[in-house]
């Protein structure tokens, strides 16, 4: 049975019974907010037929930590994107709840359920976020519970959509990132690679399996699979056995934080080869480090120096306010997002929670990300970029269609 066969019954009986939810302990509305035996306003509204053409959107991201400079680039691309939707002529508005604030998850599972229930107790209509798989799915659970329409961002593994009818998001999946991964190393003409993987990381271990699975499948020859936590801080060991394994490609498939240490643990030990990982590795800082980035390849979800007239217009209005240091594929997918949910409204004619569901089911949109198609599932069928560093810094080489064939290259 295909997941959405029922989206529409079960998206309409979410929103009939929402006030419901506060009197039964949904973890939405406890916490911070106290329960109460009145439904929220938004809810009572599309109840008695007064919808009005407000968006409610309750946003997450990393805001703290590591892996802050992502909430950065979410918190400035929602900003842009609601103040251009504002002051448009779509007929629809944006109302960012909390504040108009970002809620931290601070990349940690616990605190996303936190960050989830702050921005629940304002009665939202629909929720953007997260970019982390492993604070992700927690919320897309709860977020199924609660018959809340949940579009996830950089949230690449394939589980989170699988939690609900009102699960979406913008991103590609783990396993056509590993998959695109496997297709570039075969096209580059690499027969041997090593991967070492975060064990304790939900995105790791989802981009490890896809890549070697393609990679057999595309007669490339894993010489090494080593396990790393994603707190470490020394690599010397599983870098010193890529490099006796003979591997001619090293797949690092983590987040930014940790990419310098492994390239510079890589190339300390002596790996002349190709180094790769995934989109968490954009925004990696390359300070001092700019000789060993060379040779350096990641997957992407769009690219800041694509011609696209949309990808330009982004860049340059994001550039003039804010600057380049968070302008990251965080930034990109979350401004997409606020612009998928007013196609979402348009679609369905309403901008209650079902509403938008119904509106998003089965979406085709275009924007900084590329045409988007979301499937049976909720998962986006689009494009990915595929970056190199030139002297430490970020640029784009290619981007392949959805079959792995180049639909673009860098001049």
């Amino acid at each position: 049975m295909k997941k959405r066969t029922r989206v529409l019954a079960l998206t309409v009986a979410a929103a009939m019974s929402a006030s419901l939810l506060a009197g039964c302990g949904s973890s939405a509305q406890q916490g911070e907010a106290a329960a109460s035996s009145e439904a929220p306003a938004s809810t009572t509204a599309a109840a008695d037929g007064e919808e009005d053409n407000i968006i409610r959107v309750g946003a997450v991201c990393a805001m703290t930590g590591g892996s802050a400079i992502y909430g950065e680039g979410a918190q400035n691309a929602i900003d842009m994107a609601v103040e251009e939707i504002n002051a448009g002529d779509s007929g629809y508005k944006i109302e960012i709840v909390n504040g108009g604030k970002v809620a931290d998850d601070a990349k940690d599972a616990k605190q996303a359920m936190n960050a989830y229930n702050k921005v629940m107790a304002d009665s939202p209509e629909a929720i953007v976020g997260s970019f982390f798989s492993s604070v992700t799915l927690p919320m897309a659970e709860q977020a199924s519970k609660d018959g809340m329409l949940l579009l996830a961002t950089g949230a690449t593994n394939a589980d989170v959509t699988l939690k609900g009818d009102t699960i979406f998001r913008n991103c590609f999946i783990d396993p056509y990132q590993g998959r695109m991964a496997a297709l570039f190393a075969k096209d580059k003409g690499f027969t041997k690679a090593a991967v070492i993987y975060a064990k304790d990381d939900d995105y790791s271990n989802g981009l490890k399996d896809a890549f070697i699975e393609n990679c057999e499948a595309n007669g490339i020859e894993v010489t090494y699979t080593g396990e790393c936590m994603s707190t470490d801080t020394d690599y010397s060991s599983q870098a010193a056995q890529a490099v006796a394994s003979g591997a001619e490609l090293l797949y690092y498939p983590c987040f930014l934080d940790t990419v310098p240490l492994l390239v510079g643990a890589a190339r300390n030990a002596g790996f002349t080869g190709a180094i790769m990982g995934g989109d968490a590795w954009d925004g990696s800082d390359t300070t001092g480090l700019s000789t060993q980035f060379d040779d350096c390849y990641f997957t992407n979800h769009y690219s800041s120096e694509d011609t696209a007239p949309a990808v330009q217009n982004f860049v340059q209005k994001y550039t003039e306010k804010y600057g380049t240091e968070s302008l990251n594929a965080c930034a990109a997918l979350y401004y997409d997002a606020m612009y998928m949910l007013v196609q979402a409204a348009e679609n369905a004619g309403g901008t209650d929670t079902a509403s938008l569901v119904k509106g998003m089911t089965g979406m085709s949109f275009t924007g900084v990300g590329g045409d988007i198609t979301l499937d049976e599932n909720g998962d986006a069928i689009k494009s990915i970029a595929i970056n190199t560093f030139v002297d430490g810094a970020v640029k784009w080489t290619e981007t392949l269609g959805a079959d792995g064939k180049v639909v673009s290259k860098a001049e």
